[in-house]
């Protein structure tokens, strides 16, 4: 087992430094007009990644053990641990997970995990540390093809950690675009505050981890628009600071909306992998709906 070290942990007083940054830099007199930090919020978000990291031991065993497995027992090769492979693996990582975050957002069932990164109407980077606590224990499922591939569990676990150590320093508005090459390539800060938006327009665009070139590729790229300013939050807003309520409430809405009332079996199935806002007799709209509808107003092509 390769020793690398949990970069997570290392970089926690870097998080810490960089929010304090941005709370001054949020309270000069130039970004009065932004929404900056909000004290129950902010601590919301703490508490939840605080949360995610405890929660994380346990979640962490399960997501090892299921490489392992696949790992010891199927792989097609042995790639090993070298530059190279590092290369090839950060590509394959992304691309992981640039499919499991678009699912999280057209399938009800991971959405329940991931809305809580989505549920702050705030954007800062206290909004990264907003982590899903029942996540970790599923959606590894999208990174399974990568043991049978051959890649050792430690390098797969690493780069899944600097994907999340790369996606912190985008939540915030106090960067307004990077240079035309690096927008081009990477996530940003415009790129990813498009994601959070619960504008019809920005719905559901730009899953990307770190490269912007899989949206770009499979055609869930949004801009940023200065005319369209982004509205933080949900189409229907949780609204609480209750981290407990934040964690679980969309898995209560979600099993409630299944397994009561007069409904098929094909209905309550659905339920579980229809996109959020899906109902069986027809009174809710789902994203691409909403998008349709708003982008048919503007007088403007889907595309």
């Amino acid at each position: 087992m390769p020793n690398f070290p949990n970069i997570i942990l290392y970089a926690i007083p870097f998080f810490i430094l960089a929010m304090l940054l941005e709370l001054y830099v949020t309270t000069r007199d130039r970004y009065r007009s932004t929404k900056g930090y909000e004290t129950k919020d902010a601590f919301s978000s703490i508490a939840m990644g605080l949360g995610n990291v405890i929660l994380g031991f346990g979640s962490k065993a399960l997501v090892l053990l299921a490489l392992f497995w696949v790992y010891d027992n199927f792989r097609i090769f042995t790639i090993p641990i070298a530059w190279w492979s590092f290369v090839l693996i950060f590509f394959a990582d992304d691309f992981s997970y640039y499919w499991f975050h678009r699912i999280s957002h057209e399938c009800r069932l991971f959405w329940a995990s991931h809305v809580v990164h989505h549920s702050s109407k705030h954007y800062n980077l206290s909004t990264a540390l907003r982590q899903t606590w029942s996540g970790g224990f599923y959606t590894f499922i999208f990174w399974l093809w990568l043991p049978l591939l051959g890649f050792h569990p430690a390098m797969i676990l690493l780069q899944m950690s600097i994907s999340l150590l790369y996606q912190f320093w985008i939540h915030t508005e106090t960067i307004d675009k990077m240079p035309k090459w690096f927008e081009a390539i990477f996530n940003t800060p415009s790129h990813h505050r498009v994601h959070h938006g619960s504008n019809p327009l920005y719905l559901d665009r730009n899953h990307a981890g770190i490269l912007i070139i899989w949206d770009k590729l499979f055609g869930t790229f949004q801009p940023e628009i200065k005319e369209e300013k982004v509205v933080y939050g949900l189409v229907k807003n949780i609204d609480t600071f209750n981290p407990v309520k934040i964690a679980f409430i969309e898995w209560w809405y979600m099993f409630r909306d299944a397994f009561t009332g007069k409904k098929s079996f094909k209905d309550r199935l659905r339920y579980l992998i229809k996109p959020p806002g899906w109902r069986h007799d027809g009174s809710g709209k789902v994203s691409s709906e909403l998008r349709a509808e708003w982008l048919s107003k503007k007088g403007r092509n889907i595309s």
